[in-house]
Formats: C-alpha cells, structure tokens, sequence
C-alpha cells in the first residue's frame, strides 16, 4: 500500500471529526446562551429574535453535520473506494478517444455528485429556510435555477474543460503554465460578463430609483475616489427574504448591486455606511490581494498537479488503477479539498483582519455608529447568532464575531461624538 493511500483516510476521519466536534461545540454554545440577549444587542433585539437566531443556528449545524458525513462518504467512495474507476472502465467500453473520454467520465462524476447534493439543496431551501420564515423561492423556480446552472455549466465550462484536458494531453510537461494563462483569461472575461450577460439569467437588476439615497451614494463614491458603471437592485426577494449588497465586474466596469430586501430594512445613511465598508475592501486592495492569493495558488496547485499526473503511484494509491489525464484531473480536484481544509483558520484570520480594516476605513467616509446599527439590524433580520463558540469562530468565520465589531464600531462612535 502506497503512503498515500492512508495518507488521504486519515486526513479525511480527522477533517471530518474536527468539523463535527467544533460543530458540537458550536451548538453548545449557542444552545446555552439562547434565553439571553447580550448586553450591547438587549435594546435592538428581542428575546423572541435572539432565540429564533439560536434555534436557526442550530438547525443548520444539524443539517451541516450529514452534509459533513456525506461530503466524506463520498470523496472515499469515489477515490480509494474505486467510483472513478469504476466509471471510467464503464466508459472505456464505448471505445471513445480522449478528450472526449475524460469529458465523459468527468460529466458522470459531476453528474453524480449533482445528484447526491440536489436533495440536500431542496430541503435546504424549502425545509430550513422555509421553517424559519426566510424562503420565498417555489419549486418551478428551484427547478429553473437548476436548469440554468446546468446549462452554464455545460456551455461555459465544457469548452474550457475540452480545452484543458487537450492542454495535458498534447501541450508536453509544461501544459500547466499553458492551462493557467486560460484560466486566468477565463477569470477576467467571466468578470467582465458575469453582471452584464449572465446574472441576469438569474435575477433582475434594475437601476436605484431613490433620487435621494443615489445622490448620497453618487457622493460617498467621489470621496472615496471609485468608479462604477452605476448602482442597481437586485430581485432577490423573489428567493429569500435575506439581506445583502455587493460589487461586481472589474475595472470601469464596476458595479455596486444591493438586494431589495436591505434596501427594504435599512435607512439611508445606513445604506451609506454599508457602502463604505464595502468601498474599503477595494481601496485598501484587499480584492486585488485575494485575486493574486488565488491566482498564485491556482498556479502552484496546477504545477503540483502536472508533477503528480506523470506518476503512477498517484493514480493506483487513489483507487485507479489505469492512468488517465482525466483521472488525473478528477483526483486532483476531490483530494486536494481534503488537505487544504486544515488552512480554514489561517485564510478565515486573514478575511477578519480585512473586515476590521474596511470598518475602520467606513468609519472615515460614513458614520461608525450607522454602520453599527445596520450591522445590528443585518444580524437581526438574517437570524445571525450573536454568541458564537469562540473556536468555532476562530476556526470558521471570514467576518468578526458579531460583539467584538459592534464594540469597536461603538468605540468609533463614541471618538466621533467626542470629536465633534
């Protein structure tokens, strides 16, 4: 037996146990704190919200947990428990030649796990966010999305998937330089495209009709020196009732897109300072820091890839026992999740300190004490829980604990009103 092979086990039952037990004590603390509302929230949310957040939190890890035990299941099922190979031989039969072989058998493992995750996704959507009063999606519309998606991802990334498989196999050893400058080009046309031609496959963006609220948005952008194609709300309550606004598009071709529903719960200023916290990622590069994190990774995980694919033991320690570029590429994509999960803390770290940054920037163009009451509000009406465990929290959240940026929001606030 192949080092590897115990190698991928244990590191699959490990990342699982870890995730159920911060999982278990993430319910715990949440669980306990439930009848009480902390100190610096007791005046903006009710008992009957906090508990609902708790009873909300909770519902989800349990849903969280089988998702965590399937996930694993799976990835055994499909590597060292011999799926794709099984597939493949299945496929071999039909005497097709490469690419079109790998994009077979790579269709069927997609499709498969598509299928294992589809239920999960309905009741996720029309179970626990129906029980909880935030679903308004109905099932012709999940069945429309769903279509949607498939559809993208068959006309979108079939090209670029025949593309790849084409690159490893014609492009010699160094296809992976090759393989990465396409996918950079993909990134950067898909950036461009995505709000102009295929969000709006999804949703309906229209143009801020508030005179008002633009004109002030119109003003934060020119203090804050950013470009935007403009500003536009997005239909999203046709799906959910959550709240939420974001940027999309690149360069001068950047759009500011904020949901309905948060336009529906916040006042004006409000709105402002949620979008000069959201201003703050881009002047502070924060988004270009990422896009190169990600890029540099897409790059060495391509290198690593192209040593490991010329390597038989890789294929046979995985559950393969026939090489393949397409096995290569499937093995990859399921085995490296499985290692890289151990990094969650450091990236999750990373991704807090960027929002402490983009607070403190918000607070410099808007009001600390309207981003503070939005944020109250945001974690209100999305059912947030303000008590997270504290190692749940340090292992798992891209943004602050909900106490600990309220008080440095209040802290602001309070410098703000000395000040003046």
């Amino acid at each position: 037996m192949h080092w590897l092979t115990p190698l991928l086990i244990l590191a699959v039952l490990v990342g699982t146990a870890l995730e159920l037990w911060l999982t278990q004590r993430q319910a715990a603390t949440v669980a306990r704190h439930r009848d009480s509302v902390p100190g610096p929230f007791a005046a903006s949310i009710s008992a009957a919200e906090h508990a609902k957040a708790a009873d909300y939190t909770l519902a989800k890890l349990r849903f969280g947990r089988l998702g965590t035990l399937v996930d694993a299941a799976l990835t055994l099922a499909l590597t060292v428990g011999g799926g794709i190979a099984a597939i493949d031989e299945l496929w071999r039969r039909t005497a097709l030649a490469e690419p079109w072989l790998g994009v077979a058998v790579i269709a069927t493992v997609a499709g498969l796990m598509q299928l294992v995750n589809l239920p999960f996704a309905a009741w996720r959507t029309f179970g626990l966010e129906a029980r909880f009063g935030f679903n308004r999606s109905t099932p012709a519309l999940f069945a429309a999305d769903l279509v949607r998606t498939v559809a993208l991802a068959i006309v979108l990334g079939g090209p670029l998937l025949i593309a790849i498989l084409l690159l490893m196999q014609r492009a010699g050893r160094w296809w992976w330089v090759w393989a990465w400058g396409l996918w950079l080009a993909v990134l950067l046309v898909m950036a461009w495209a995505w709000p102009a031609f295929i969000a709006p496959l999804f949703n309906r963006f229209s143009p801020l009709h508030d005179q008002a609220l633009k004109a002030r948005i119109e003003a934060l952008l020119t203090r804050c020196g950013f470009a935007s194609r403009g500003v536009f709300v997005v239909d999203n309550s046709r799906r959910s009732s959550h709240g939420n606004a974001y940027f999309t598009g690149i360069g001068r071709h950047k759009r500011i897109v904020f949901f309905d529903t948060l336009l529906e719960r916040l006042g004006a200023a409000e709105v402002e300072a949620v979008l000069a916290h959201e201003l703050g990622h881009f002047r502070l590069r924060h988004v270009r820091q990422r896009l190169l994190v990600s890029l540099a990774a897409s790059l060495v995980g391509l290198a690593l890839l192209g040593s490991l694919a010329r390597r038989d033991w890789f294929y046979s320690a995985l559950g393969v026992p026939r090489p393949s570029i397409h096995a290569a590429l499937l093995l990859f994509v399921l085995v490296v999740p499985v290692f890289t999960f151990f990094v969650t803390p450091l990236t999750a770290r990373w991704s807090r300190r960027h929002e402490f940054e983009a607070d403190t920037f918000a607070t410099r163009h808007a009001s600390a004490a309207e981003l503070a009451s939005a944020l109250v509000k945001l974690h209100r009406d999305n059912a947030n829980t303000l008590t997270p465990d504290p190692l749940y929290a340090a292992f798992y959240y891209s943004h602050p604990p909900p106490l600990a940026r309220i008080a440095r929001l209040h802290a602001a606030a309070a410098h703000e009103s000395y000040g003046m």
